[in-house]
């Protein structure tokens, strides 16, 4: 095998039947002192932080990336990799024990679905898959397989986060009667059309390799006025668009709806409805307000509770949160209203009970963190537990991505049936819970 793999001949040979990798399940057994052999698809970007953050004292021997720029530069980093543009390629190496895959949204599924196949490891990018019946697929499989998982949600093991469930539980507000999380994405282009142009595809990147899974539509180049001469899609800008992203609620919601599904225990949502605009076909609309309704736990008031998200600049009635004098919410943030006050937490700081005067004298005693990227790390080589394993990044990526289909249909409430993956009202929304992967794209498990 050359080097850098011969993707044209690869293609080829896997076009008439699409993607079906054997089955291997790793029986490798690690001592503290052993190196885990890592794999790294997508090393730009997020993926430059993520095998950085989960191979130290450990041997990178294969980086996968479709633009040789990024691909370049990860190599000076890591000599001793193997290089590849195709992650299937990537995958027929036989040492490779766990793999980082941080790619565009579109290819979370497909990649980490055939490295878990072959009995590899995965740490995966948030929202974990483009789709519903993607992440519950995911989560099965992780658990068919015996791999160690785990989401690339770092908030969750936080000493933030795990302090929010901790107060929480502990009834420090009381029941929480409502909660409300949002962002201020996008910071990308949503709200527009496709252009009927076409550019020349430039010779540092493989793109039939990055639509892998979508379907095909030819490349094009920065637009006037965009930022850092980013491409409409690569990189960066493709998480406006509904073949490739999840738009604002999927960059963000598996980090900010995280501490309140997590603290206030919640399962998966029955309603949800948008009361903000659809997308036009091919991107997220600039903004949104989406609604979901939960059945009631121990945590909460009533028999069902509600969490709204916002982003696109949106944010809660700040009415709702006590804040000092001067003080506004932050651009990222979730609040939890509750009986007895009210607790806020800024994504990425620690949190807050209000009003302040109420809780002067309170001693906030913080749970300790821990480092997620090692944690996966240590627990690939049994030393470990991971805390955003499949079997909950699944279900709050289920829950994420709900809203995604809600956003298609403004002002219908979608009253959803998890254990059947199906909308039971709206059937046109079905549509939407999983998709068809193009010809010689097709994963064993997922198309």
């Amino acid at each position: 095998m050359t080097k850098r793999s011969n993707r044209r001949t690869f293609i080829k040979q896997s076009a008439a039947a699409g993607i079906v990798l054997p089955t291997f399940v790793s029986s490798s057994v690690f001592g503290a002192n052993d190196r885990l052999n890592i794999a790294a698809v997508g090393v730009g970007g997020k993926g430059r932080g993520d095998i950085a953050s989960t191979s130290p004292g450990q041997n990178v021997v294969a980086i996968c990336d479709v633009d040789d720029r990024t691909l370049g530069e990860a190599e000076k980093t890591y000599p001793g990799a193997k290089v590849y543009n195709d992650w299937r390629r990537l995958l027929e190496q036989k040492d490779i024990d766990a793999v980082t895959v941080s790619t565009p949204d579109h290819m979370h599924a497909p990649i980490a679905t055939s490295a878990m196949q072959l009995g590899k490891h995965v740490y995966v990018q948030k929202p974990l898959a483009h789709t519903i019946h993607e992440a519950r697929q995911m989560r099965l499989l992780a658990k068919q397989y015996g791999v160690v998982s785990q989401m690339g949600n770092q908030g969750h093991s936080s000493s933030a986060y795990r302090t929010v469930a901790k107060l929480i539980q502990a009834g420090t507000i009381g029941k929480v009667k409502e909660a409300h999380a949002w962002s201020n994405r996008p910071i990308w282009p949503q709200g527009i059309e496709r252009p009927s142009r076409a550019d020349a595809v430039p010779s540092y990147l493989h793109w039939n390799l990055w639509l892998g899974v979508a379907g095909e539509r030819p490349f094009v180049g920065p637009m006037e006025g965009s930022k850092r001469d980013r491409g409409l899609y690569h990189p960066f800008n493709w998480r406006g668009w509904l073949d490739f992203g999840v738009g604002a609620l999927g960059d963000m919601g598996c980090h900010i709806i995280d501490p309140v599904v997590w603290s206030c225990e919640l399962g998966a949502p029955t309603k949800v409805w948008s009361d903000g605009p659809a997308p036009n076909g091919e991107t997220f609309p600039n903004w949104g307000i989406i609604s979901y309704e939960f059945p009631g736990t121990e945590q909460t008031v009533g028999e069902s509770f509600q969490m709204t998200w916002y982003d696109g600049g949106k944010k809660p009635d700040e009415s709702l949160a006590p804040l000092p004098t001067g003080e506004s919410l932050p651009d990222n943030g979730c609040l939890l209203v509750g009986e007895k006050g009210v607790l806020l937490c800024k994504h990425g700081g620690s949190p807050q009970l209000l009003p302040t005067n109420q809780y002067a004298d309170f001693d906030i005693d913080a749970v300790d963190g821990s480092d997620h990227y090692m944690q996966w790390t240590n627990a690939c080589k049994g030393m470990d537990k991971t805390t955003s394993h499949f079997d909950y990044a699944g279900p709050l990526t289920e829950t994420v991505l709900l809203g995604t289909i809600a956003i298609r249909f403004p002002a219908q409430k979608i009253e959803w049936d998890s254990e059947s993956l199906s909308v039971t009202n709206v059937d046109a929304a079905n549509t939407f819970v999983r998709k068809s992967y193009r010809e010689a794209w097709r994963v064993k498990g997922l198309s």
